[in-house]
Parts: structure tokens; sequence; C-alpha cells
């Protein structure tokens, strides 16, 4: 392996043959974070935090915010990959919170793909001509993906897609900011493809992405856990006046004087959805708020597209969460 950076002195094996339960209460799960992170903010000279709104990214936010702020560290850059199939609620719930929060956010896009969807009008599940998109993004699809048909999909959960719309937006972005420390809210438990992550995760392969480390905070947490420590750490910490402890029962049901928009967390998990992905291919997996649903027993990306999570093991091969 290549020493990228040769200032970075990280333990890449902190985590390995791990799972949630060798975090086995939640101060353990929140200790654990805090440390990661600290670490992260010292190590890299530039690093950014991935936020896509959802309930994950947005708890390794606040523990970013919350290291940052106890030790005198400045909060990094924050990267949304804007895919173009967004829910609309996420986009205006993003931008309101990075205005709360001041944070500095970098809005990825494949401009490339968005500029060829525009022009052509196309609407998602519409053909897009490989041959119309600029030599970057062929060379993707060709070289890297192996794909040989003509055209793919304007879909955000397909192979080509979700690479070219995400991945490739993605990298683009940390090439163009010079990243080398990626923040995110990957966790074991998610998906298989993510269960042999370590805290400090090398991408150092300069054919495939440009060389980082991602920066892993929360791994340790399984699904009930993010919600446990919302609603008593995230949520009384940052709204003024909110009893720790207090779980919504429903969107009405919060602490009198505040409203859906004081509270840092998405209303779409409110309307029932445990997973945020694209508008076209995520449905809502019950009709009570995330937090409330049968996380022992049922599947927490449920609602998402199952094409996209059977390919996840390729996908992150070539950089993708």
């Amino acid at each position: 392996m290549s020493a990228f950076p040769d200032y970075i002195d990280v333990d890449y094996a902190d985590g390995e043959g791990e799972s949630p339960e060798d975090y086995p209460s939640i101060e353990h799960k929140i200790e654990k974070a805090i440390e990661v992170t600290k670490v992260g903010l010292e190590q890299y000279e530039n690093p950014a935090v991935m936020w896509t709104g959802g309930k994950d990214s947005t708890l390794t936010l606040y523990f970013v915010k919350e290291v940052a702020d106890r030790f005198d560290l400045d909060v990094p850059p924050v990267v949304f990959i804007d895919h173009y199939q967004h829910f609309d609620e996420l986009i205006e719930f993003c931008k309101h919170w990075a205005d709360e929060w001041d944070l500095d956010v970098i809005w990825a896009r494949n401009e490339d793909v968005g500029d060829y969807v525009d022009e052509h009008g196309l609407s998602p599940g519409d053909d897009i001509e490989i041959s119309g998109l600029s030599e970057h993004n062929q060379h993707h699809i060709r070289n890297l993906l192996e794909y040989e048909e003509d055209t793919f999909p304007f879909l955000l959960d397909t192979y080509v897609g979700n690479h070219l719309l995400k991945t490739v937006a993605l990298n683009d972005a940390l090439e163009e900011y010079d990243v080398d420390g990626v923040i995110s809210g990957v966790r074991w438990d998610e998906q298989e493809a993510r269960a042999d992550e370590t805290f400090f995760s090398p991408r150092h392969d300069p054919d495939i992405y440009p060389p980082h480390d991602r920066v892993q905070p929360i791994l340790q947490f399984a699904e009930p856990d993010v919600w446990d420590a919302f609603w008593n750490f995230v949520v009384p910490e940052t709204v003024e006046g909110y009893p720790a402890g207090h779980v919504p029962q429903s969107d009405e049901d919060l602490p009198e004087g505040l409203e859906m928009a004081d509270i840092p967390v998405s209303p779409k998990y409110f309307a029932g959805f445990r997973s945020l992905g694209s508008e076209v291919s995520t449905d809502k997996s019950a009709e009570e708020p995330a937090w409330l649903q049968d996380m022992e027993n049922t599947t927490e990306r449920a609602g998402r597209a199952q094409d996209k999570e059977d390919l996840m093991e390729r996908l992150r091969d070539l950089g993708y969460m």
C-alpha cells in the first residue's frame, strides 16, 4: 500500500473484525465516534464531510460540529452529492440546516449528465446516449464499468447511473478541492458490503479515485442507536427547549412552541421512510415514523431499489460510499 499522504498517521486496522455489539451502550458508541472524529479533524489537512440529509450523515455532522467546538477545530466543508433525483423536501432540509449551522456546502454534480438531460428534456428512466457525453464520462462507462451498450437509463439506482451521478460527481469534487479525508456516515449493520469497513479506510488507487482516506465515526451504530442518539443528544443539544428523551409519535407530537422546521430530522422520516435515496425508486416502509417501526424484524433499506443494492460491492470498489 502506498504511503498516502506522508503526513497522515492513523490506524487503518482500527475496528477490524468488530461489530456494533463490541460497543454495548450508547455511551460507548458516542465515545468512539468522538475519538474517531477528533483524529480525523486533526490528521487531515483538507477533510470534508459527506452529507445527504439522511440520519446517518446528519449524526456524523453533529459529531463533527461538537468535536470542532470542543477542541477548537474547524468544521470542514460539507459535500452534498446532487444526483438530480432527490426528494424536494430533502434539498429544502439541507439548505435550511446548512444555513442554520453556517456550513460551507460543496454541491457535487455530474453536470455533463445533467446538461444532457436538460438539453434533451429527459425524465427519469429515459435513455441517455453514451456518445453524447464527455470523454471523461465515456472513459468511466467503457473502461472502468466495462459497459458495452450504446445507452443507459437516466436512473440513480442502476450500475451506470449510480456511478456517474454519485461516484463520478464525488470523485471530481474530491479532486477539485484536494480533499484528503472524507468523513462519512456509513455503518457496519447497514449493508453486507460495509460490514468489513474500518474507522480509517484507505482509498489510494489513483487509477480509480483521487487518493484519500475515508473517516467513518459511526460504524459502530446500529439503526436503533442512531435514533437513540438523535432523541437523547442531537436534537436536545441543538434545539433550544427540546427535552432529552422525548420521542415524537408523529409530526404533530413536538414540544410546545416547536415546529418541524426546528428539528434537524428530515420530514421524510416522520412520513415513514427509513432510508432516503432516489425520489424515483424509494418508498416509505410504513405509515409510522422511522424510529417507531420494527427495526429488529424488517430491513432498513427495504424501500430502496434492490438492483443497486445487489451491486453494492462492485460500486464500492469504484469509489461509492
